[in-house]
């Protein structure tokens, strides 16, 4: 019997700690790509994703050029509750920009953020929560192990409320933009069978200025070994001082639990401006996640409790009992 309560008590404490987890023993970065991840990275742990790039713009109607490098950056961190994650992210660039409108051609170099956002990431449906139970093969039903699982289709959400910092006279964003505004998104995920997942951002960025901008990225990955992933993305983005529809392409490989580098190419198919970058990126974490201890009443002092009592109205101890269980 004190067999089968202790099975019990192992199996309920796995599904506790399944249920709720979302630290994975593998770093669990938002790269490659741009789009944001449903999940966090787990409470106490710290991570770093960061992304040199080349990049080269031409705008043939308006007869100028840019030319430069920068690189994109976030950390990463869990708080408090596995679902919570603060993060900080923004994107630097330093170029040359280069204006044929005229016989004299003239050159302007250029640095600064063009995004430095600060925010929290919640997530507040997680359908994998309960998969370890529901995903059990069906010992009665060859067709029922093989079929499509419909349940797959209702992805992880998460929503996120940030606040940008834009520097006055920012040669990389609109006029009169400059202090803090509000960022508000929502993420989904799909984990499908097979190493794919589907990722789908949906944001509004600058909130209250003249230039607001709307956002959605939709990143597909693929993973056909336990290092190596593969990704395509497409990016919109629609205000009055800037559109775009971006695609993107690249992989990523794990060379540790901790450690991942990854790749990929950005361009478009206009020429108002045209687009074209790569980049290298690489992400590292740094793992003081400890799972938390849950009281199952397997104390010594919980076990005192359930101890019966003697004539005086004393509840009896382990260490009263000689070995043979006489007092």
């Amino acid at each position: 019997m004190n067999l089968t309560k202790n099975v019990l008590l192992f199996a309920a404490l796995l599904v506790t700690q399944l249920t709720f987890a979302q630290y994975t023993e593998v770093i669990n970065s938002n790269r490659p790509g741009v789009s944001r991840s449903a999940f966090s990275v787990g409470t106490n742990v710290a991570q770093i994703e960061v992304g040199p790039y080349i990049i080269k713009e031409e705008h043939t109607p308006l007869k100028y050029e840019v030319s430069g490098f920068g690189a994109d950056f976030s950390v990463r961190y869990g708080l408090l509750f596995e679902q919570l994650e603060l993060n900080l992210e923004g994107t630097y660039q330093n170029d040359t920009f280069t204006d044929r409108r005229s016989a004299i051609i003239s050159e302007d170099s250029r640095s600064n953020f063009k995004s430095f956002t600060i925010g929290a990431k919640y997530l507040v449906y997680d359908p994998y929560k309960n998969s370890e139970e529901e995903d059990k093969p069906n010992i009665y039903s060859y067709h029922a192990n093989r079929s499509f699982k419909w349940k797959s289709l209702i992805p992880a959400v998460a929503v996120y409320a940030g606040a940008n910092f834009d520097s006055k006279n920012n040669p990389f964003t609109a006029p009169g933009i400059e202090g803090f505004s509000p960022k508000v998104m929502v993420a989904t995920q799909n984990n499908f069978a097979g190493g794919w997942v589907l990722v789908t951002n949906i944001s509004k960025d600058r909130i209250g200025t003249d230039f607001s901008d709307f956002q959605y990225i939709i990143t597909l990955t693929h993973s056909f070994s336990p290092q190596w992933v593969v990704f395509g993305e497409t990016q919109g983005i629609k205000s009055d001082f800037y559109a775009d529809n971006l695609l993107r392409f690249g992989g990523a490989y794990l060379w540790s639990k901790d450690f991942q580098l990854d790749t990929a190419v950005t361009f478009n198919t206009k020429d108002t401006p045209s687009v074209f970058a790569v980049n290298f990126g690489m992400s590292y974490r740094f793992d003081f996640h400890k799972d938390k201890e849950i009281d199952n009443g397997t104390s010594r002092k919980d076990a005192d409790k359930r101890k019966p009592k003697n004539k005086k109205g004393k509840k009896k101890r382990t260490d009263d009992f000689d070995d043979d269980g006489s007092l």
